[in-house]
């Protein structure tokens, strides 16, 4: 890919980041993402367009609200930085096909859903059952997500992988209740594995529920000995390894079927 076309990828993602930045503000407040225009949390004020641009604004306002000094959150710049590098990533990766454009849309709902649990912990609806729904459609669309060539087979793919998905995850949270007598997962959790084995299939979705909480297990001993509590967030968890197996899942089933064979 030309220097000129990554370049124009990369603002594409770093404006994608700065309206991610919009949902994750926005979604657990019912609010409107598209009016009114962007406001300071601290007095509400209007921000300009000359304030709002992705990733300089910060550096320029060195972080703080042009009209009332109150602080900006360091979560603007990173899922800017993080979104701008993500789409250059993807686009040299697939190049301007289908797959760039479905591995742009699963990872702008994981980071969303991602940063409001680390905030609120919730998984706003419109993220998992409005990605559960975009699941379905494109695996439909496109039967090559799941290695197939015919609709009807990529469609019944994903919605395997979406059932077995919430009911894996909603069956481990009654589980979990009953041995600790507390919530053990969350409705969002169950949603949001429901939405990622739409995208992903009923085989990688089994790799998620078994990944996610490894990968947690750091966070969970440091927040258990540490910080004295028992719940931590888990979508950002279930985001990390659902990204893992819709990259590298393939590859990932692949060894480990052939390690089945020695």
């Amino acid at each position: 890919m030309e220097p000129v076309a990554l370049g124009f990828v990369f603002i594409i993602g770093a404006v994608m980041g700065s309206f991610l930045n919009v949902c994750i503000h926005r979604l657990p407040r019912g609010e409107s993402i598209v009016w009114p225009r962007s406001q300071c949390p601290w007095c509400q004020k209007g921000i300009a367009w000359y304030d709002n641009v992705p990733l300089a604004s910060v550096l320029w306002l060195k972080g703080k609200c042009r009209s009332c000094g109150g602080a900006i959150s360091p979560r603007y710049a990173v899922v800017e930085w993080l979104t701008a590098l993500a789409f250059l990533w993807m686009f040299k990766t697939h190049g301007f096909g289908i797959g760039a454009v479905v591995s742009v849309l699963l990872f702008s709902l994981l980071i969303i859903a991602s940063v409001v649990d680390l905030e609120h912990q919730l998984i706003p609806d419109e993220i998992s059952l409005g990605g559960l729904g975009a699941g379905l459609v494109l695996s439909a669309l496109v039967p090559s997500l799941h290695g197939k060539v015919a609709w009807p087979d990529g469609l019944a793919q994903s919605a395997i992988g979406a059932l077995l998905g919430g009911i894996a995850i909603y069956v481990t949270g009654v589980l979990g209740k009953l041995a600790f007598r507390k919530d053990a997962m969350g409705g969002g959790d169950v949603k949001l594995l429901a939405m990622l084995g739409a995208f992903v299939g009923w085989q990688k979705v089994i790799l998620i529920y078994v990944a996610a909480p490894v990968l947690a297990l750091p966070m969970g001993l440091f927040m258990k000995w540490v910080k004295r509590e028992d719940l931590i967030p888990f979508g950002p968890f279930l985001s990390m390894a659902g990204w893992i197996a819709f990259v590298w899942g393939d590859a990932i089933l692949a060894w480990y079927r052939t390690g089945l064979n020695f």
